[in-house]
């Protein structure tokens, strides 16, 4: 839009005009025409009429970010298990998020893990969100203290048993925790930009939650992001979809959306393996 020759309201006028020839003419919209489809958590996107800008992996530049691959979302015995364990069973977000560790290790793409812990000093605080009341109210990724690894082994604010070859390999960057949802109040930003990334490929937990509160703030940032949509899942009650609503955001607001097998030929294909 800066760089259109049309003012804004001109701009989308134009849009809205051309659109209304289209269809007295018979020429379909492009999210009318026959092979159109909508972002899905295992599709990408065909023809739905919103840009495409693309997202071209490159071996120096780009890296993998995981938000909160942890007991407490990911795992049966976890806290939140009853709303996210449909969504997580239908995208298969914990085999996903494993082949996108996988690859990581293949090829030696950087890995960056953003995750979330509550400490007993975090459960004074004087004003919470819905979300922020009902995690501290359920001990979500409690841990003793931040310099204390007593009892975290195990723990619902553990790593997924079988994420943890990758996670404590010695190369995957752990941050600090981000305290309620985006990057704001940890270093994942610092840790990026240090390591000289500035593409960021995400997955993680939970969709509408961390996951799209990191893709905001990086992109913010000034990274360039796309979203691995079936290697994240959200929450799903009577009322709300909580993974929905996230993909809708992804959609609209990165540079792709692509599932994870596309996600990981496009990885091997870059780094030629």
């Amino acid at each position: 839009m800066l760089n259109s020759p049309y003012p804004p309201k001109s701009f989308l006028k134009l849009i809205v005009t051309a659109t209304a020839i289209f269809a007295c003419v018979g020429i379909p919209a492009e999210a009318d025409a026959p092979n159109s489809r909508a972002a899905s958590a295992k599709l990408p996107p065909i023809n739905d009429g919103l840009p495409m800008p693309g997202f071209v992996v490159t071996t120096e530049g780009t890296a993998i970010v995981v938000t909160d691959p942890q007991n407490d979302f990911l795992s049966p015995e976890g806290v939140t298990w009853g709303v996210v364990g449909q969504s997580i069973t239908e995208n298969r977000t914990v085999e996903n998020i494993g082949d996108l560790f996988e690859v990581a290790e293949e090829t030696g793409m950087p890995v960056f893990i953003s995750p979330h812990y509550y400490f007993e000093h975090d459960h004074k605080w004087q004003f919470e969100g819905t979300l922020e009341t009902l995690m501290h109210a359920i001990g979500m990724f409690d841990r003793p203290s931040a310099l204390d690894l007593e009892g975290f082994e195990g723990s619902g604010a553990d790593w997924l048993e079988e994420y943890k070859p990758y996670i404590e390999n010695g190369k995957t960057v752990v941050t600090s925790p981000h305290k309620v949802y985006g990057p704001d109040s940890n270093d994942l930003v610092l840790q990026l930009r240090k390591a000289g990334i500035d593409k960021v490929i995400l997955a993680g937990m939970s969709s509408n939650l961390c996951t799209e509160s990191h893709m905001r703030s990086l992109i913010e940032a000034g990274f360039e992001v796309m979203v691995v949509t079936d290697a994240t899942a959200g929450a799903i009650t009577e009322h709300y979809n909580g993974y929905d609503a996230s993909l809708t955001n992804f959609r609209m607001i990165a540079s792709k959306v692509d599932n994870t097998e596309n996600t990981v030929k496009a990885i091997r294909t870059a780094y030629k393996k």
